[in-house]
């Protein structure tokens, strides 16, 4: 159970939820298997130890980062060891903004940065497919909105 399904309000319910991209772990797959060729063939250990630091980094970032719309708020939670968080109301959402590179368009990635009133901004990198997050969102936050007026 994450952060976000443990801080629920009564009533409240988790709509969508973004997931962080498998290319994450990228960097730190090649730099790995580069170290094991290394390793083998000249015992080289540099590489191998810059591979496995790489994938763990990855494995924590996928695993502590959540960003989650529910029927009321908005959530960002990054970080293990040190928490960051943001929870806004739908009514104190102001954009979303989504930033993809080439390889981001390419591959299905990019970065969800939440922007609420008052100049509050987080941005979350290697979202998963980050336009259908946010059109998602953006659905129901509107209904949400549309509800209480």
């Amino acid at each position: 159970m994450g952060y976000v399904d443990e801080n629920l309000m009564p009533g409240e319910k988790v709509v969508c939820k973004a997931k962080i991209h498998w290319l994450i772990f990228g960097r730190g797959v090649v730099l790995f298997l580069v170290g094991v060729l290394l390793l083998i063939m000249y015992g080289d250990l540099l590489i191998f130890l810059l591979g496995v630091v790489f994938l763990i980094d990855a494995v924590i970032k996928r695993s502590s980062t959540e960003l989650a719309v529910t029927s009321k708020r908005v959530i960002v939670k990054t970080g293990l060891f040190s928490r960051k968080t943001m929870e806004l109301n739908h009514t104190k959402v102001e954009s979303f903004y989504v930033k993809q590179g080439i390889f981001g368009r390419i591959f299905g990635f990019g970065t969800v940065t939440v922007n609420g009133t008052g100049g509050g901004s987080v941005p979350v990198t290697f979202i998963d497919s980050p336009l259908e997050f946010r059109r998602k969102a953006m659905e129901t936050i509107d209904a949400s909105q549309l509800r209480q007026a």
